[in-house]
């Protein structure tokens, strides 16, 4: 599919969905689909068609819009206009209902019908986490249906690929993404500029390693596999709108020369595997996947391989080693992936934020994406907002957002009338912040000075019910049996630190325990292999910096 053809598709689509009065998006992500959100999808359509209203509201099921803890959640919305220059609607024109069940279905289409909505389910859209929130990663979550991607096209899907391919070059587009500031969204927060240029310029071997039977190349490898505790970042944007992901990959490899992709993910995300594989299908289709692509003669495939739920196998060489068939540990670098990756080819490796943010940067130029943000962490971050939050569920902030304003404003404060204790940034590579960081800006360096880092985004906010040693005991077990066991340092160490902080939590510990605590953290972080080893002391040592006193009090007089 070329431009022209592109834009047909979409003036076609744009007509057939102007003939409806309202478009009413179900929510049916993971989340409001363990509370029935299918059946209420199912439901309205049904009390729809026996009202023969079919040719003026259509159903769409779409992915998770972010408020989590009030799904189901059901949203009407005007049509888009028919013309592409058209007056979008109005904010106001919109109405968003709050955990539906089915026995609400046919009270919602009689206030379609008698334009009366039901107000004992209606959820205010202009408050602070609707209001306060900055989407590019997450626009068209929740909007668009991510199965027909006649839909995804009229939401900008593919213009980016269309623009890069067939009016900037590599070299062009590699200078764009460099420009726009973007840091790898993963974790470590690697300017992904750099990583792409350097794979672009990594020869590709004669023969590639390990008998690989086809031709050598360079590849491109979207890294879904989210095993943080609480973490539901990436699996939110497969599910909602997996062809930003897959045009990112089509960007990327456009970039650096790479004929092959392939999307890692966890087996346990059923739905997040179940869109993305026909999303896959459906790029194909179309054309913007498979040979001579946009009628050039680039050609890119993408492949789905399923991971066995490792963390760590979120490390980029213990992920390809489970690409390739083998057991997913990781091994020393260099070589770094960039110069010798999958079967001994230069690879690129981005997480799935890191990718989706390629094609808004494309269509709205690097400038654009360097304006938000702070000086040397740009754009916005995805985060998973759980825990003893009110309003549990993904947002998407700029860069440089204070805590406070995430926990309080978007967040809505601490339930149940209790008060704020700590929030863990980063999973369990990260660290415990206190009462005294809520001020802080929510930025790479920021985080990495107050003791914990970015992470892939997940946010976890604790009461003053919650134990700090007990919370550095959950993630050092965790971190325990996820250890593939490959160095000493990780295997072992992290079964003396569990131990340790066993103690402590049965009130058990001696004197001089937190000095041994201390000296084992230091050893690991320093000696292991790969990131799950270096970075599983971290929750440690933030609670034992921030409340080490809950440390002391369970000392053994």
């Amino acid at each position: 599919m070329n431009g022209e053809e592109l834009a047909q598709a979409i003036r076609v689509e744009r007509k057939a969905q102007a003939c409806f009065r309202r478009h009413i998006h179900v929510c049916t992500g993971t989340s409001c689909a363990a509370l029935q959100s299918e059946q209420i999808a199912t439901d309205l359509k049904k009390e729809i068609a026996q009202r023969g209203l079919q040719s003026d509201y259509h159903v769409k099921e779409v992915g998770c819009d972010g408020l989590c803890a009030l799904g189901p959640v059901v949203g009407m919305r005007p049509p888009p206009p028919e013309n592409p220059d058209g007056v979008v609607s109005d904010v106001s024109e919109r109405i968003v209902y709050q955990k539906v069940t089915p026995a609400d279905v046919p009270a919602i289409v009689e206030g379609i019908v008698d334009q009366q909505p039901v107000q004992r389910l209606r959820l205010a859209i202009d408050t602070p986490f609707f209001q306060r929130q900055q989407k590019i990663v997450l626009e068209n979550c929740g909007v668009v249906d991510s199965e027909r991607i006649e839909d995804v096209f009229v939401h900008g899907g593919y213009s980016a690929a269309v623009k890069a391919l067939t009016e900037m070059t590599p070299a062009q587009v590699l200078d764009e993404i460099t420009k726009s500031g973007l840091r790898g969204r993963g974790g470590a927060g690697f300017p992904t500029g750099l990583k792409w240029a350097t794979v672009a310029k990594s020869p590709v071997p004669v023969r590639a390693a390990h008998g690989r039977s086809s031709a050598p190349t360079r590849f491109v490898v979207c890294n879904g596999d989210e095993g943080d505790p609480g973490a539901f970042m990436d699996r939110g944007v497969m599910e909602g709108d997996p062809h930003r992901v897959i045009e990112g990959m089509l960007i990327a490899a456009y970039a650096i020369g790479a004929s092959q992709g392939y999307v890692y993910v966890r087996a346990e995300y059923g739905l997040a595997v179940k869109r993305m594989r026909t999303a896959i299908r459906h790029a194909q289709r179309a054309g913007f996947l498979g040979r001579n692509i946009c009628g050039t003669s680039f050609s890119f495939d993408i492949d789905i391989r399923l991971g066995a739920g490792a963390f760590v196998c979120g490390e980029e060489t213990a992920l390809m080693a489970s690409v390739e068939g083998n057991r997913g540990t990781p091994r020393p670098r260099p070589p770094f992936p960039a110069e010798s990756g999958l079967w001994g080819c230069p690879t690129l490796i981005n997480n799935v934020e890191t990718l989706a943010n390629i094609a808004p940067i494309v269509n709205n130029g690097a400038e654009w994406f360097a304006s938000i943000g702070t000086a040397k962490s740009k754009g916005t971050k995805v985060f998973a907002l759980t825990g003893r939050i009110v309003n549990a569920g993904l947002i998407e902030v700029p860069m440089g957002i204070t805590l406070r304003d995430i926990v309080f404003e978007i967040g809505g404060g601490i339930p149940d009338g209790r008060t704020f204790k700590a929030v863990q940034t980063g999973g369990p590579s990260g660290g415990c912040l206190p009462q005294e960081k809520l001020d802080m800006s929510v930025d790479y360096e920021s985080l990495v000075a107050a003791g914990s880092i970015m992470g892939s985004g997940g946010m976890i906010v604790m009461d003053d019910t919650t134990s700090m040693v007990e919370v550095a005991h959950f993630f050092m077990e965790f971190c325990m049996d996820e250890s593939c066991g490959k160095c000493i340092p990780c295997r072992a160490g992290t079964v003396q630190m569990h131990r340790l902080l066993s103690h402590f939590v049965d009130g058990t510990a001696h004197v001089g325990d937190i000095e041994k605590l201390e000296s084992l953290c230091d050893l690991v972080k320093h000696t292991s292999l790969c990131g799950l080893g270096q970075s599983a002391p971290n929750p440690v040592l933030s609670t034992l910096r921030n409340f080490r006193e809950e440390y002391l009090e369970k000392i053994r007089a």
